[in-house]
């Protein structure tokens, strides 16, 4: 007997939307903001720039999270611990392949310096390029420049809040590393005084015991993370 709770529906009456994960993966190449972009291999769009993305598979992913992390691995041979998920967005005219069209996406930071990841399947190359590039006109594939924009909106929210973005940076640095970063996000110049009574005030780091950099006349103390707050993110 059917469960009266749980009734069967006709799936034919309801059609899914084409579902993609796609990714904004962000660093800093020569102290300026910059994101992955990926050369499609296919169509549409073939041999346009785009963000690196894939296709939502039911049969594989068990979760978001897991679309998302396989997506990077098959993209770009390689895993991002840290990804957040930044929005999702969908419409009728979102990809021509569909009538409808849905997009999950995720945001994560590189270490400033890295090396290029590795193209996967569907990807003819891949390149890093500075935000404010896509803002003056370099047009990519979809709606992708207004996800970027959206990325680089959240991340410098973020910033300004305090919370850091410590992706870019190894995992110990300088005071004066770390303002250069967020000045790199932001933008913009910030006072230095300003700035370290706010990370004072808020308790954010912790200094690395014995641990310094610089010349042998002022060496400047390295810093880390605070351990209760890694603990947390």
């Amino acid at each position: 007997m059917a469960d009266a709770a749980s009734p069967k529906t006709d799936s034919s009456k309801y059609p899914m939307p084409f579902t993609r994960i796609e990714v904004v993966l962000m660093t800093l190449v020569d102290g300026n903001l910059a994101v992955l972009l990926a050369r499609r291999a296919q169509a549409p769009y073939a041999g346009k720039w785009a963000l690196p993305g894939g296709v939502l598979r039911i049969d594989l992913d068990g979760s978001l999270e897991e679309a998302a992390a396989r997506v990077v691995r098959e993209r770009l041979a390689t895993d991002l611990p840290d990804l957040k998920q930044l929005c999702a967005v969908g419409g009728p005219t979102r990809d021509p392949r569909a009538p409808w069209g849905l997009s999950i996406v995720y945001r994560a930071l590189s270490l400033s310096g890295s090396t290029l990841p590795t193209a996967g399947k569907r990807i003819e190359e891949l390149r890093w390029a500075p935000v404010e590039s896509l803002a003056k006109g370099i047009s990519l594939a979809f709606d992708h420049n207004t996800l970027v924009a959206r990325a680089t909106d959240a991340m410098r929210e973020d910033v300004e809040e305090h919370d850091l973005p410590y992706g870019l940076l190894p995992a110990h640095f300088t005071l004066t590393e770390l303002q250069q970063t967020c000045e790199a996000v932001l933008g913009h110049a910030l006072d230095k005084s300003s700035f370290r009574r706010r990370l004072n005030d808020r308790d954010l780091l912790e200094p690395v015991d014995g641990e310094k950099r610089g010349g042998a006349f002022r060496p400047a103390q390295l810093y880390q993370r605070r351990a209760r707050l890694r603990s947390l993110r």
